[in-house]
């Protein structure tokens, strides 16, 4: 049986973080990357991080659009990053509110940030070595489920957090202005990536894990 080696993911947020913060759009023409999104993810993939947006979508629970108009979202933000040689390695939704008027959907869920289900689901879906990966959002809720999944996190502060109800689970390991900045932290902390840069390696690099190196 082969063993499958952990890899690190950088979980993103959507809305605010990832793209422009349009409450409930599901509109393709409406989707626009956040500015630094386009020059710094690249990094991120030449890094060898996995990329996966988490993201609560209260608008399905709250009969605003059906969970099958995030398809298109997927689809818009995918064709934007590949413009600039990014993948994004999968998508989690959480379609439920606690207050919704659809029925299926109406409840208390565990996938529901500030609840980690989203990310543990991707970790173990993925592969994904959680001690080894991050979390940017733009709010405390995006912290707290980074933080109870295990991943250190980042906040951009952009103006989106407005309440500001800390904890010790909602304090965010940085806190910088923009997803270039965001991108600047992992990089720096990263051995792996700072190794790569002074090998000047033009491809993407193998990147050992506890379990798979010999030291």
């Amino acid at each position: 049986m082969a063993l499958i080696c952990p890899t690190p993911a950088v979980f993103l947020d959507k809305d605010g973080t990832l793209i422009d913060d349009l409450p409930y759009n599901v509109d393709p023409d409406k989707i626009r990357l956040t500015p630094g999104v386009a020059e710094a993810l690249p990094l991120l993939t030449k890094a060898g991080y996995r990329l996966i947006v988490i993201s609560n979508q209260p608008g399905v629970a709250l009969g605003y659009f059906d969970q099958a108009a995030l398809s298109q979202v997927e689809q818009r933000i995918s064709t934007l990053l590949a413009g600039h040689g990014v993948r994004i390695d999968d998508y989690y939704w959480c379609p439920h509110h606690p207050r919704g008027t659809i029925p299926a959907h109406t409840a208390v869920c565990s996938c529901r940030k500030p609840m980690p289900g989203l990310i543990l689901r991707a970790a173990q879906e993925h592969a994904i070595d959680l001690s080894r990966s991050w979390f940017i959002g733009d709010i405390l809720h995006d912290v707290e489920a980074g933080r109870r999944a295990g991943c250190r996190t980042i906040l951009i502060d952009n103006g989106n957090e407005t309440e500001w109800l800390t904890s010790a689970e909602r304090h965010p390991h940085w806190v910088v202005a923009g997803m270039r900045e965001a991108v600047n932290v992992i990089t720096a902390a990263d051995p792996f990536y700072r190794l790569a840069r002074r090998a000047a390696a033009p491809r993407q690099f193998e990147r050992p894990c506890a379990e798979c190196s010999d030291g």
